[in-house]
């Protein structure tokens, strides 16, 4: 009878749960992508990019390839080395998210604004914008 009773309130509470970034994915996607810019993984956060975008690089404005912006991070990766990286604001509601964070690289200190779009099957970066703070 208390297995039936503890699979009866366990059910309760995930119908009456809200949604959360596990159910719909989408709350969760700038942990992957401040992973990859962390590490300065340009190739796995290129993945991420929409076929085209646009990319502001320290006030240089693209609108360009995803392969175009995939050489653009490495040369930027290569040119300033990634020591940390943190989201400070994350906020939008599908199709459109935006985050802010904080990278440390190469010395100085960046602020990146990630705009993505989302969708019921995918995720991509529609703009990417990395300024000095």
């Amino acid at each position: 009878m208390k297995k039936v009773l503890w699979f009866a309130a366990l059910c309760f509470l995930f119908l009456t749960a809200g949604p959360s970034s596990a159910q719909d994915g989408s709350q969760d996607v700038f942990t992957p992508i401040g992973k990859y810019i962390q590490g300065g993984d340009y190739e796995k956060l290129s993945a991420w990019f929409a076929d085209n975008l646009e990319l502001d690089m320290l006030g240089a404005v693209n609108n360009c390839t995803r392969n175009q912006a995939r050489l653009i991070m490495k040369n930027f990766f290569s040119k300033y080395t990634p020591k940390k990286f943190s989201i400070i604001h994350k906020s939008g509601k599908a199709p459109m998210k935006y985050a802010v964070g904080s990278l440390s690289a190469g010395g100085e200190r960046f602020r990146v604004i990630l705009y993505v779009k989302t969708t019921d099957t995918d995720s991509h970066i529609e703009q990417l914008k990395v300024e000095r703070e």
